[in-house]
């Protein structure tokens, strides 16, 4: 089997590689080897505990996407890649070559190593068909679920089994959401949650507790929580493996690539979750693990496979998030206060609060806080933070291409906006804007 390209894994970024080599290439042929017969739409998997009714409705239709664009799909499972050879060997016994390689194996959630982890009734939460299907027959039956982790995934996993009128206790070391998330946002996010009857427990987890089964979670302080099904959310590493096996360079927050994707081997590329990312502003590796991450990169090297045909303007990377739970919306892009603080930056905060529509007696109208951190020498921006109904969710991409563009202060308080009574905040009070206008304001004020 002979294939100009060749992609492993099905997943956002091996999508998005095969549509965009497809476009940019339509004579190439492109082949999509994936390892799991049904795949998983990663950011769903928290939802099918809850919104949605069961685990087939998160199901990717990866054939539906690809086969009318002429990319071929093959259900096998890559056991080897042989540089030199051009070659990828598979488990079924095939050798398919190719005359360009893209790895996009994605992330597999970290596994916890505590005394008890062995037990029935502890999981974690894999981008898996068959493991998500027997592990939502478990919720069901379950009364409390202890749930270790304070991320995105952990927040949202809790809101949804909370839905099926589950007791359910978050298990954070810190604070909710700190690695992108300032203290404040932490603790609307906490505030809410509570609100909805989950339980917020800070320490560490020294064991868990049981015979045979998980009956109980032991943290360090010599806390005891009842639990029937315990759940690890505590991140994700990339995976890496057939990199290693190939010789490519590997480092530990994934697989390297320069700014078109390629690893160290001119005609290998690599993106997602399983790929070393760059700080925008700092250019220091990070774990950063996002489909829309992985879509961005799959576009730059689906469309420079053969020649350079999209100019990227530099290697680094916007971390851009959203969440909603508790029927909060939370979003954030590039660097937090504490962050910035912590690499050096002297900043300037501007903030923003008001209704998300005008005038704020419609019954579906929210309060949103911005939260917007500026370099104090030039007042470009540095991060953002929003809170507030569902718009806070295409609010921060406006935000992520201001940071992206570098955009100051004064750019951003000139914005020119489109604003709607049932749609947006007002244009005399538009939280970007208002953020914007209060940074301006200290930065000419010194302060």
């Amino acid at each position: 089997m002979k294939y100009d390209v060749v992609i492993i894994g099905a997943s956002a970024g091996g999508i998005t590689t095969a549509i965009a080599a497809k476009r940019f290439y339509p004579d190439r042929s492109v082949l999509v080897i994936k390892k799991e017969e049904v795949g998983m739409i990663p950011c769903g998997i928290p939802y099918v505990f809850g919104t949605l009714r069961s685990v087939d409705d998160d199901v990717l239709p990866v054939e539906m996407f690809l086969e009318p664009l002429g990319v071929e799909v093959l259900t096998d499972e890559v056991t080897e890649i042989d540089p030199r050879a051009k070659l990828v060997r598979t488990k079924s016994g095939r050798e398919i070559s190719w005359e360009k390689l893209v790895i996009a194996t994605g992330s597999k959630p970290v596994k916890p190593e505590f005394p008890g982890s062995e037990l029935e009734g502890v999981y974690t939460v894999p981008k898996d068909y068959h493991y998500l299907k027997e592990f939502r027959e478990r919720v069901e039956d379950a009364e409390k679920v202890v749930i270790i982790g304070g991320g995105f995934i952990a927040l949202e996993v809790g809101d949804e089994i909370r839905k099926l009128g589950k007791d359910v206790t978050i298990v954070v070391r810190s604070r909710l959401l700190r690695n992108s998330f300032d203290p404040e946002f932490s603790e609307m996010a906490e505030e809410r949650l509570r609100e909805e009857g989950i339980h917020i427990v800070y320490g560490q987890v020294e064991r868990l507790l049981g015979s045979g089964r998980v009956e109980k979670v032991k943290l360090v302080d010599g806390t005891e929580l009842d639990a029937d099904l315990v759940i690890f959310s505590i991140g994700y590493r990339p995976n890496v493996d057939l990199a290693v096996k190939a010789g490519l360079r590997v480092t530990r927050y994934g697989i390297w690539t320069d700014e078109y994707m390629r690893t160290s081997h001119p005609d290998i590329f690599a993106v997602g979750d399983c790929v070393e990312h760059r700080d925008f502003f700092t250019g220091k590796p990070y774990p950063l693990m996002l489909a829309s991450t992985a879509t961005f990169e799959a576009r730059i090297a689906g469309a420079n496979l053969f020649k350079l045909q999209i100019v990227r303007e530099n290697r680094r990377t916007i971390g851009v998030y959203s969440t909603h739970v508790a029927g909060l919306t939370l979003a954030a892009a590039g660097l937090t206060e504490e962050a910035a603080k912590k690499e050096g930056f002297e900043v300037i905060v501007g903030y923003g609060k008001g209704p998300d529509r005008h005038p704020a007696k419609f019954p579906d109208t929210s309060m949103i806080t911005a939260k917007l951190i500026f370099s104090r020498d030039r007042g470009a921006i540095l991060g953002a933070q929003i809170a507030g109904g569902k718009s806070v969710g295409e609010m921060i991409n406006v935000l992520a291409l201001a940071i992206q563009k570098r955009l100051t202060a004064s750019e951003l308080y000139t914005l020119q906006i489109a604003t709607h009574p049932l749609l947006t905040a007002s244009p005399v009070g538009y939280q970007i804007l208002q953020a914007a206008e209060d940074a301006l304001a200290k930065l000419r004020a010194g302060g």
